[in-house]
């Protein structure tokens, strides 16, 4: 593993890369007015991302494929090339969430066609703004390129296999979400408050330490070898809301050497449009 490149890089890190032609900076923050926020002020030579427009086709019924299902390898091609990226870029990806937000999704993304040199900015946005990391709102100007991807090959669960693993003791199914969401107390963005049946809750919070960065990898290691047990990972599916915070888990997982699982893009938000069991409060 020693020769692996880390999927975090921390801010001192990024600060000693700032002049590399090699890396290509994203920033991959997500949510209301995220692009206009982007173009007030970036890091320095940052190229924006997109969640809804370049990480997900978003569909007008997320009962088939959730709120932010996978845009097709096509689109995806369009979108590196579009950003300057090619197979050997070393891309470096934040958000203003501690990675929560898009960066892990992109992250994901990446290392399922088969891209290695990609790392998540540990801190995210404001970590390397404190760091020193020069700031701008300019236009970053940089070339296209021709990125062809031809397939996923990270592991994801579908609604189907998902209804199979939450009855099979072979398998653990993991929602991300925040504790209170997954109770059916609150729900901000679906339309049902609760969770999947079977499912057990491992908020994506946990991965991180008070100040917003990352646990240390053995911290994690010890942690989800506990929650696995013996579970192969190859038998675990990772999902949230609708695919995009369930990334921080898996990011989590291989920052602690720990096999990438199944990730479910389609998650709660697909789940509870369907005519699946459901928990909710009122069932309790």
């Amino acid at each position: 593993m020693s020769n692996k490149l880390s999927p975090i890089i921390n801010p001192e890190e990024l600060l000693q890369l700032q002049d590399s032609s090699e890396v290509i900076l994203i920033d991959a923050r997500a949510g209301v007015n995220a692009q206009e926020n982007y173009q007030k002020e970036h890091l320095k030579n940052a190229r924006y991302i997109d969640l809804n427009q370049d990480l997900a086709i978003v569909a007008s019924d997320p009962a088939n494929g959730g709120r932010h299902p996978l845009p097709s390898l096509e689109k995806f091609s369009a979108v590196l090339s579009k950003l300057g990226i090619s197979p050997n870029s070393h891309v470096i990806i934040y958000d203003d969430k501690n990675a929560s937000n898009a960066a892990s999704r992109f992250w994901w993304m990446l290392r399922s066609i088969g891209h290695e040199k990609v790392q998540v900015l540990n801190g995210g946005l404001q970590a390397a703004i404190k760091t020193g990391f020069p700031k701008s709102s300019a236009t970053e100007n940089f070339e296209s390129t021709d990125y062809k991807v031809s397939q996923w090959k990270l592991a994801v669960a579908d609604i189907e296999e998902v209804e199979k693993a939450r009855n099979n003791n072979e398998n653990i199914v993991i929602d991300v979400r925040d504790k209170n969401r997954f109770d059916g107390l609150t729900e901000p963005l679906d339309l049902i408050a609760g969770h999947i049946p079977g499912a057990i809750n491992v908020p994506f919070s946990e991965n991180l330490n008070e100040d917003g960065f990352y646990k240390a990898a053995a911290t994690l290691k010890e942690k989800y070898n506990a929650v696995l047990g013996d579970t192969n990972p190859e038998n675990v599916i990772i999902h949230c809301g609708s695919g995009v915070t369930a990334c921080h888990t898996l990011l989590a997982m291989d920052y602690a050497g720990i096999e990438i699982p199944k990730l479910y893009v389609g998650s709660w938000s697909e789940w509870s449009r369907n005519d699946r069991e459901m928990f909710t409060k009122e069932r309790e």
